[in-house]
């Protein structure tokens, strides 16, 4: 007897992926795109341009390591450091070190290679980083859930407002999110493929440029060795003694090249000294970076309220077979222990890399939601549309029509005019 023919599986969720990314993609493009090119001037209505246009305490810091690099060459990098040791001395309060490297020196790159300005080579770091994000977000959510769980968190992560507030300015934190979840991503993928050297080798790579980032790998590494609690707790995966040596290598791996970088281990740890030290007495941090433990949860509200509720959904529904699911709650609930107990520290830019794993959680919650109604996908795909035009909505205001730059609760509280 012949074997029925299986059916096809449809493309129409593929051809989605695709007309949200690319639209994702749109929406993070510098706005200066539009405006130093001509035959782009029309889509410069469409596309979300920012309200603020000055130039941050922190951008021009950036744009002067990148201006310095440019002058003295890559070489030149022990005397930046020690320069930074010097200045940051006779100063009250703390500018950011230039030992976020990667950041600087992707700019200093961009800069060398097409010529464009220090400050736009920074936003254009800041647009690349945040669509390798949003590709990083549909690669690692079809590998988590499958396709129909790719699409819709994809179609979240293209709309999260905070995502695209990133990659229009010259700020780290885009970056920084965009190295934590790659490393989130292959901790995965070694987990499932176990002691195969090339996703080992891709891990403990990332892992090292996530200390080349920001000071913030701290942070991340905690919610990554929850991660690997986790998955030996629940059985996801296999955790291989290679994997644990991994993750292990792989930041000494980032700080020796640090140290190699500043010159000497003593003036790497003098500049995480100052830092620390006079970070504590930033007057803007004072006055901003303080809070209750569940401050955080207050801020996403304000900016995502819906995807937050729903990731609450599937946090609180959660079954022990949902590996998935337990993979990144653990790494959310790690990060934000250490995130929210650290005092004058606190700014919902630093939470950049918990959109992926919210987003996730959030379309798992409504794709086991909607299974249980009568033409599930019709009312999937309105809901997804509906909350990806109400995300969008809520960049306009807090970003586009107010203005916002720093992501700190007052600022959001009158934006949304909370407060008046």
């Amino acid at each position: 007897m012949t074997e029925p023919a299986r059916p096809r599986p449809s493309a129409l969720p593929l051809i989605g992926i695709c007309a949200v990314l690319a639209v994702g993609i749109f929406l993070r493009l510098p706005p200066a795109l539009f405006v130093e090119r001509a035959p782009l001037h029309f889509l410069e209505i469409l596309h979300p341009q920012p309200g603020f246009t000055g130039v941050g305490f922190d951008e021009n810091l950036y744009r002067e390591y990148v201006k310095t690099l440019s002058q003295a060459g890559l070489s030149s990098y022990p005397d930046l450091a020690e320069g930074y040791v010097n200045l940051q001395a006779r100063l009250p309060s703390a500018i950011l070190p230039p030992t976020r490297f990667l950041y600087i020196f992707c700019a200093y790159l961009w800069h060398q290679t097409t010529g464009a300005d220090a400050l736009a080579a920074l936003k254009n770091i800041s647009s690349l980083f945040s669509i390798l994000t949003l590709v990083l977000t549909a690669i690692f959510s079809i590998h988590l859930g499958g396709v129909r769980l790719c699409l819709v968190t994809s179609a979240l992560m293209a709309f999260a407002p905070t995502q695209i507030h990133m990659s229009q300015h010259a700020l780290i934190d885009g970056v920084f999110a965009c190295v934590a979840l790659a490393c989130l991503w292959l901790l995965w993928e070694n987990l499932q493929r176990p002691n195969d050297w090339r996703w080992l080798a891709g891990y403990g790579i990332a892992l090292a440029l996530l200390v080349l980032t920001k000071e913030n790998a701290l942070f991340a590494y905690f919610g990554l060795l929850a991660v690997l609690g986790a998955s030996y707790w629940f059985r996801i995966g296999i955790l291989t003694r290679f994997l644990l040596a991994t993750t292990l290598v792989g930041p000494l791996l980032g700080v020796a090249i640090l140290v190699n970088l500043c010159g000497s281990l003593g003036t790497a740890i003098h500049i995480y000294q100052l830092l620390v030290s006079k970070a504590a007495v930033l007057p803007y941090a004072l006055k901003t970076g303080d809070g209750p433990w569940y401050r955080y949860l207050v801020d996403l509200s304000l900016v995502s309220p819906i995807v937050l509720l729903l990731a609450f959904g599937a946090i609180f529904t959660l079954k022990r077979s949902n590996s998935a699911v337990i993979f990144l709650t653990a790494f959310l609930a790690a990060s934000f222990l250490v995130m929210c107990n650290v005092r004058y520290g606190m700014n919902l830019r630093y939470a950049n890399m918990w959109d992926l794993p919210l987003c996730f959680l959030a379309a798992s919650y409504l794709v086991a939601l909607f299974a249980r109604f009568r033409r599930a996908d019709l009312w999937l795909a309105l809901s997804i549309m509906a909350l990806c035009a109400f995300d969008l909505r809520q960049y306009q205001i807090l970003f586009v029509k107010f203005g916002l730059y720093e992501l700190v609760p007052e600022g959001l509280l009158r934006a949304l005019q909370i407060l008046k």
